[in-house]
């Protein structure tokens, strides 16, 4: 058996978000949506639906133009989680959800530096990665298939797509139905091991994705 659980990065977009969430809820499924602070400023309002409807709202950099392991300027990392949480404001999780950008998904060292980690920890926010990557922004007709694959091949798969304006989401309907059909579940939460630091505590290893290591013990979350 097989558990889903969906996120959307990079909106919210005004001709896509919507959509999204009448497919969500016209399913019964949570959500998280990953949002741009640049992003947020103009649309809060779709953040706010989607936070009515029972979705959780994260945190996905103001910019999402570098990832944050690359940038060398101080202060950089952490203006781009701050000024994006401030517009984020009461429709935050209690948790202070947050993802980085990994350039195409990718988990490696570009995805945090010394100073967002520091930030993320001593503001106590929850830092969430993921385990499938459909690619649809790249893949708009051709993304269900290798969405299925992989999540198929996962206890518990933490799917990331995007509610950006690539035509990909007109197959959202058509991939819950054939996960349902196959007998996946869709559950909210995170997988645990897809969540490195958890309320501003590290709780997994985290070296990996780091580009400086952090020699702090592990400690699980209280």
């Amino acid at each position: 058996m097989t558990t889903i659980t969906l996120t959307f990065d990079n909106g919210p977009d005004p001709d896509v978000t919507p959509d999204v969430l009448n497919t969500l809820n016209r399913r019964g499924i949570k959500s998280t949506f990953f949002v741009l602070g640049e992003k947020l400023r103009d649309r809060r309002k779709l953040a706010e639906r989607a936070h009515d409807e029972g979705h959780w709202i994260g945190n996905h950099t103001f910019t999402h133009l570098v990832p944050l392991g690359m940038s060398a300027e101080s202060g950089i990392a952490t203006s781009e989680i701050a000024r994006t949480e401030a517009l984020v404001g009461n429709l935050a999780h209690r948790r202070r959800f947050f993802r980085p950008f990994g350039g195409g998904g990718l988990l490696d060292k570009r995805l945090l530096n010394r100073e967002a980690l520091d930030y993320l920890c001593r503001e106590r926010f929850t830092c969430v990665l993921w385990n499938v990557i459909p690619e649809d922004w790249a893949r708009p007709d051709g993304w269900v298939d290798r969405a299925l694959e992989l999540s198929f091949q996962k206890a518990h798969a933490l799917v990331v797509l995007h509610d950006l304006s690539t035509g990909a989401m007109r197959n959202l309907d058509r991939f819950i139905g054939l996960a349902l059909d196959r007998g996946a579940t869709f559950q909210q939460d995170f997988p645990g091991d897809c969540v490195p630091v958890e309320c501003g505590r590290i709780v997994e290893p985290i070296d990996t994705y780091l580009t400086e290591t952090v020699t702090r013990d592990l400690a699980p979350a209280t």
